[in-house]
């Protein structure tokens, strides 16, 4: 009962904080300087884990369906099942573990350093809403790069499928792409591009209400930090399991 309790009260201050930080972005709106270097934060300096990532995720799917598909002759449509599955699953909930482990393990680290040495309550004391000034750029930040960085971990995930395609199956980029391109459609990618903006908001609000929460010195810090990242990885993998059910429903 008390882990249950714990559960709904920490759902409650998850999307509270999230309520508030959409007030304060509308009345103060996050500074420029603020937010791009948000955006480098999290967008720019992602890219080498998200495409690494992405690409041999492509190529060792490619490899396995390929031989189970060339078992019933069909590993022509290998870029169609490959496809789909990076498109609607593994590329956006694999984007979004990566950041959840890197950015948001970041954003805890860096509010709950700054909660336990009062530079948030020093803020307060300057007359500064700390949701304003320090968690709608981060929001704001993630919400904008995590779809991008999921369209573009779809795209090289793909590539990385056509090279093991055409190297070990002896299927053509050109008929790789053209057999993909008939069958995709445009709500796959924009679900997708829906579910990376979704997941960014869990990952980005999971993170800075566990780094503003964060007491106790340098282990609180550390444990504000494990808790952000294994919130965020469960919580990403349930929406991912509702958010295709609705969609399929809808």
């Amino acid at each position: 009962m008390v882990l249950v309790r714990n559960w709904i009260v920490g759902l409650g201050e998850f999307f509270l904080l999230l309520q508030r930080a959409a007030v304060a972005a509308v009345v103060d709106r996050p500074r420029p300087r603020v937010l791009l270097d948000q955006l480098h934060e999290i967008g720019v300096r992602s890219l080498s884990i998200v495409n690494l990532t992405a690409v041999f995720t492509g190529m060792v799917m490619a490899l396995q369906l390929g031989y189970f598909l060339s078992k019933f002759g069909a590993k022509i449509f290998v870029s169609r099942v490959v496809g789909l599955a990076i498109i609607s699953e593994l590329g956006p909930v694999l984007t979004a573990l990566m950041i959840g482990g890197r950015v948001g393990a970041g954003m805890a680290a860096e509010l709950g350093t700054m909660k336990v040495t009062e530079q948030i309550d020093a803020l307060r004391a300057l007359g500064t809403d700390p949701i304003s000034y320090l968690v709608v750029p981060r929001l704001v930040a993630i919400a904008i790069m995590l779809p991008l960085l999921t369209g573009m971990a779809d795209v090289v995930a793909l590539v990385g499928g056509s090279i093991v395609a055409y190297g070990e199956l002896g299927v053509t980029p050109d008929f790789y792409f053209t057999s993909l391109m008939q069958f995709l459609t445009l709500g796959d990618i924009a679900r997708s591009l829906i579910k990376g903006a979704v997941f960014a908001l869990i990952i980005g609000g999971i993170a800075c209400m566990n780094g503003m929460e964060a007491s106790g010195g340098a282990d609180g810090v550390g444990r504000a930090t494990t808790r952000t990242v294994v919130g965020a990885s469960i919580s990403v993998l349930i929406a991912d399991f509702f958010l295709t059910k609705l969609m399929l429903v809808l």
